[in-house]
């Protein structure tokens, strides 16, 4: 759980500086045009801090580290952030100082996307895991005071 406390904390500290950085950028190059800058704080603070914020809920309640797939959610899911919110901000500055990106600001960007997806997958397969899982008592071990159907 602290870790995914920490993950949150960071991304609330990497969205405020984005956003921070977004407004003095454009400020100091005079510019007013559309810019992937603009959904740079919005990303981290939404894909980052409030996803793991919601993840510690769900950690409270299902216990999803206990599942295999869980390292391996977190990880992938981190670095797929990271990359995607990275060429944004480069390709967003970029455009504010008037500069053409290439090909290969796009394609890191879409793999960072691809690895969110497999992680959102791995996401789910740890969730359903941990939600049908089956104690010995024979109920689901995810919610013991839930009353089955």
């Amino acid at each position: 759980m602290k870790r995914l406390y920490y993950a949150a904390a960071v991304y609330m500290v990497l969205g405020l500086a984005g956003g921070l950085y977004y407004r003095e950028l454009t400020k100091l190059n005079d510019f007013t045009g559309q810019t992937q800058l603009g959904v740079v704080h919005t990303h981290l603070l939404v894909l980052g801090m409030a996803f793991f914020l919601t993840m510690i809920l769900f950690e409270r309640a299902f216990t999803l580290s206990e599942s295999k797939a869980f390292r391996w959610f977190f990880w992938i899911y981190n670095v797929g952030l990271v990359m995607t919110v990275t060429m944004m901000t480069v390709h967003g500055t970029m455009t504010v100082l008037g500069k053409t990106t290439g090909a290969a600001i796009s394609g890191i960007a879409g793999m960072g996307h691809i690895l969110l997806t497999v992680a959102l997958v791995l996401f789910f397969v740890c969730l359903r895991g941990r939600l049908f899982a089956k104690d010995p008592a024979g109920g689901t071990a995810a919610r013991k005071d839930s009353v089955t159907a």
